[in-house]
């Protein structure tokens, strides 16, 4: 006797037999069959098998962003395949894609740290999102159970990681994260502002509300006024009640950044920053120095604080080897204040202000994911006011 079932057809254990160990087998056949028809898998594959995405199998120049097939990534029982819409690029992708003294990357990797786009699949475990909606990465992939963790500060985890820096990232078609670093992306939300606006905001959102807990009134220097975490800090201090102070290398970008909503631009190309910096303060210095910078500004920055001032740093483009006369440190009360990513908490906060049009994410340009290296090449050179965006 052969019984259908879910498609399936095999021998009947209910059928006469006199051999017991017959009948065990036939139940195992059941149970394997009953397995197999509700796919208790650890993993599962996509329905798409390939994807197009840049890869970086060495490091070097331009021409190490090679634009190829790659497998869809697999996901498992507590995971979110996203149909990536756009992704960004940013300064920690120059720094994949050359290299770094002393830090190990897991090439051949996928870079980008940014991606919003649609669910294309969910594990078999994952409730709160499903296949079509429009949702929006957190970067930060922590362990999920420790202290910092459960107190809500997951970029504290001694586990932390990123998306394009310690696992493949965002410039593909697909990507694979924990459903715990997937956000509901608002309707009035664009692919391309929320690729705009999760890194660099959420960076700015600790650096000047958590960290320097900028207050009204306040005078608050903001280096790299064209940069994307540049530009978001104009708008989060300004949204605070602070007085911005912006910097900047061309009169173009200045003007931009006048626009954006800061009270006072400096050309570094033409004008001498400290020199400004008093002048526009009355000779009292500045209350916070927002620098992601480095090497380049670090001495002038210390300089142009006032007494208690605070410099909140998250990077340090130009070089990281800078030198501190700690007597301003000790005799003018500074505090120098380190910072690293956000909880992932701010960014649904930041994303609310987007929707209802208090902070805008500023995109400089959209170019397709095959033109990766012009967009690496932009912002190395520094031409770009804003975010480049990539579309797959």
């Amino acid at each position: 006797m052969v019984v259908p079932w879910h498609g399936l057809e095999f021998p009947s254990f209910f059928s006469n037999t006199s051999n017991t160990s017959s009948l065990i087998v036939q139940i195992l056949i059941f149970f394997l069959a009953f397995l197999a028809a509700h796919s208790f898998r650890p993993e599962r594959s996509a329905k798409v098998l390939a994807m197009k995405a840049i890869r970086i199998h060495e490091h070097g120049g331009l021409d190490k962003l090679v634009f190829e097939d790659v497998p869809v990534p697999l996901i498992g029982p507590n995971d979110v395949l996203v149909g990536v819409k756009a992704t960004s690029i940013n300064h920690l992708d120059i720094w994949v894609r050359q290299g770094l003294p002393g830090v190990t990357f897991p090439l051949p990797m996928i870079p980008g740290v940014d991606a919003a786009g649609i669910v294309a699949d969910v594990g078999s475990e994952v409730r709160h999102v499903r296949s079509g909606d429009r949702v929006v990465v957190a970067q930060g992939i922590s362990c999920g159970h420790c202290k910092q963790c459960l107190n809500g500060q997951d970029n504290l985890c001694k586990d932390y990681r990123l998306i394009g820096e310690h696992r493949d990232g965002g410039d593909a078609e697909y990507i694979s994260v924990p459903s715990r670093n997937i956000l509901a992306l608002p309707e009035k939300v664009s692919f391309e502002s929320a690729a705009a606006t999760a890194l660099v905001f959420l960076t700015a959102w600790q650096m000047l509300v958590d960290r320097a807990n900028v207050k009204p009134g306040e005078d608050v220097l903001i280096h790299g006024a064209g940069s994307g975490v540049g530009s978001a800090g104009i708008q989060i201090a300004g949204m605070m009640g602070a007085r911005v102070i912006a910097t900047t290398g061309s009169d173009a970008k200045a003007a931009k950044a006048l626009e954006l909503g800061a009270d006072d631009v400096i050309n570094y190309r033409s004008q001498n920053v400290l020199s400004e910096v008093r002048r526009l303060t009355e000779k009292k210095g500045v209350d916070v120095v927002f620098d992601h910078v480095g090497v380049a500004v670090w001495e002038e920055s210390i300089k142009a604080l006032s007494k208690g001032g605070r410099l909140v740093t998250c990077g340090a483009t130009s070089g990281y080897e800078a030198k501190t006369d700690l007597r301003y440190v000790f005799y003018k009360q500074l505090q120098i204040l380190g910072s690293t990513m956000g909880k992932k908490g701010d960014l649904q906060t930041i994303l609310k202000l987007i929707e209802r049009g208090i902070l805008k994410p500023v995109i400089d340009r959209v170019l397709p994911l095959a033109q990766a290296r012009e967009g690496h090449r932009i912002v190395e050179a520094g031409e770009q006011f804003g975010k480049i965006v990539l579309i797959p």
